[in-house]
């Protein structure tokens, strides 16, 4: 069809693939793959068989596929069908693991379809994430928050609680955070600091600090960012001082947070200037 879009992208960070698929009509025979597949439906309607079950899928469900679990998927409503999902090879998979559970147990999905899933969202952040080339801090972050929440209700594999720990660790993460904010930050950075898994890290700073390490360092960030447009400096200069890849990426997550574009906040100092004088 004209209007396609057929899109593949192997991202270099996590090394997972991800598929968009815009306005195709292909109907898809049985068959299976050698990796996992989580992906979900944008728009459309289709008749997916999987490992026997028959089901009717629609926008924002969410689709699990173990490897070589059989299935195949065709329109039903005669309109053109959207989806994004990744792939996963099991040696990335056994890699997550690790982190997550200190193991190489690989998880089975039980379900096949999450019928409108809160999680569509989050597999959606990380989806575009990759397809923009985003940071590998946000991506991994992401990649393991959404496999946590998958293997805790939809797996059989336990997720070993916390231990309880000192706050020595997280506070040593914020310190060198809030350092080198303008550099290019890791999660195996701030593994090595703690001498925690990436997972592990993930969630002891959430629960001690109420926001991702990710988050946290964007908010750095931008309050940076505040002081130097303040200043009168053009948002292209204070991107690339405050550790942001360009100027569109800081203006995404300034305005998040502030609510006003970088331009917009450093015109209302430039005003308060002229009145004062």
């Amino acid at each position: 069809m004209l209007n396609e879009i057929r899109t593949c992208r192997l991202d270099p960070d996590l090394n997972i693939e991800a598929y968009r698929f815009k306005g195709i009509m292909q109907k898809f025979p049985a068959h299976f793959h050698d990796y996992y597949v989580i992906g979900f439906i944008e728009k459309g309607q289709r008749k997916l068989i999987c490992r026997g079950g028959e089901y009717m899928i629609n926008p924002g469900d969410l689709l699990l596929f173990n490897p070589y679990d059989p299935h195949s998927c065709e329109q039903i409503d005669g309109k053109t069908l959207d989806y994004r999902c990744i792939n996963v090879r099991p040696e990335v998979m056994k890699k997550a693991m690790i982190e997550i559970n200190g193991n190489e147990d690989l998880p089975y999905f039980k379900q096949n379809v999450l019928f409108k899933s809160e999680l569509s969202s989050t597999l959606r952040e990380l989806h575009l994430k990759i397809l923009q080339h985003e940071s590998e801090f946000i991506k991994e972050e992401l990649f393991l928050s959404l496999l946590e929440k998958l293997i805790q209700s939809h797996t059989d594999l336990a997720i070993l609680p916390l231990v309880s720990e000192t706050s020595r660790e997280i506070k040593n993460v914020c310190d060198y955070l809030e350092r080198n904010y303008a550099k290019a930050i890791t999660l195996n950075d701030l593994s090595a600091l703690t001498g925690w898994s990436k997972y592990h890290l993930l969630r002891s700073f959430a629960k001690q600090k109420g926001i991702s390490p990710y988050g946290y360092l964007e908010t750095i960030r931008v309050n940076h960012a505040k002081q130097l447009l303040e200043q009168g400096m053009k948002p292209i200069e204070v991107a690339f001082l405050t550790g942001f890849s360009d100027q569109s990426h800081l203006t995404k997550f300034f305005k998040s947070l502030v609510g006003l574009t970088p331009k917009q906040y450093m015109k209302s100092f430039e005003k308060v200037a002229r009145e004062h004088y």
